[in-house]
């Protein structure tokens, strides 16, 4: 009885790319987050304090969400680079709505968004240039 070869698993460089910017991320917001409070902004929304790893576990959330998108558009859009950077920056505009109309304080809230851009700032860029023009 022969072996049949088993042709070695590649994992994708839009993934790995993907995985690790979401882990780059995530560290960065949580740090911009911990520098804030620790200069005094609230991170009260609504009256509850938001716990500092949540703003990684979100990014971190969020970040293989676009990876999702990233491989989606890979596979099925005509120009993926320019389909990715165009859903990921409505996205992201979408996504500063919450943070603007939030019950919280004003420094709290550019908190807030500086942290959304800050990861779209890390994850699209790195995700958009492995995906083909």
């Amino acid at each position: 009885m022969t072996a049949t070869p088993v042709a070695p698993h590649r994992t994708s460089p839009v993934a790995v790319t993907g995985v690790a910017t979401a882990a780059v991320a995530s560290v960065a917001t949580t740090a911009v987050a911990a520098l804030g409070h620790a200069a005094g902004v609230s991170l009260d929304i609504g009256g509850e304090p938001t716990p500092l790893p949540g703003f990684g576990m979100l990014t971190a959330v969020f970040s293989l969400f676009g990876l999702a998108i990233a491989v989606g558009l890979r596979r099925r859009a005509r120009q993926p680079q320019r389909m990715f950077v165009r859903t990921t920056m409505v996205l992201l505009a979408l996504s500063l709505v919450p943070d603007v109309i939030a019950d919280s304080a004003l420094e709290t809230k550019a908190l807030l968004v500086l942290t959304h851009l800050l990861a779209a700032a890390i994850v699209v860029p790195a995700l958009a240039r492995r995906l083909p023009a």
